[in-house]
């Protein structure tokens, strides 16, 4: 028997799909709010709402728009990068892909 992973819409964080398959996210129209949404990766979920209750004291999470801040979830969840490898408190930052500001070091 083949592990599953689960999946969240990250519009309305309600619906979830499992699949065979482990990537980052999904894109498709959510079934419980109709928009066409990325259904992120349990794992990266998990990480943002712990990031959420527990906002880490080296970086400027409150300044973080909730895509910036899943970009992040999404990194230190499924790559080896670790808070230290953001610097989120400065005024100047740069693109890093997927169309969200950022600075990684």
């Amino acid at each position: 028997m083949s592990r599953t992973h689960t999946y969240r819409c990250l519009n309305c964080l309600d619906e979830v799909l499992t699949r065979s398959f482990d990537v980052s996210h999904l894109s498709r129209t959510c079934p419980n709010c109709d928009s066409f949404e990325r259904f992120a990766n349990e794992t990266v979920i998990d990480r943002f709402e712990s990031l959420e209750a527990s906002p880490p004291a080296e970086l400027d999470w409150e300044r973080l728009q909730r895509r910036e801040k899943l970009l992040v979830a999404e990194r230190l969840a499924r790559t080896e990068k670790t808070l230290a490898d953001f610097d989120l408190g400065g005024n100047e930052s740069e693109d890093v892909g997927d169309g969200v500001s950022a600075t990684e070091a």
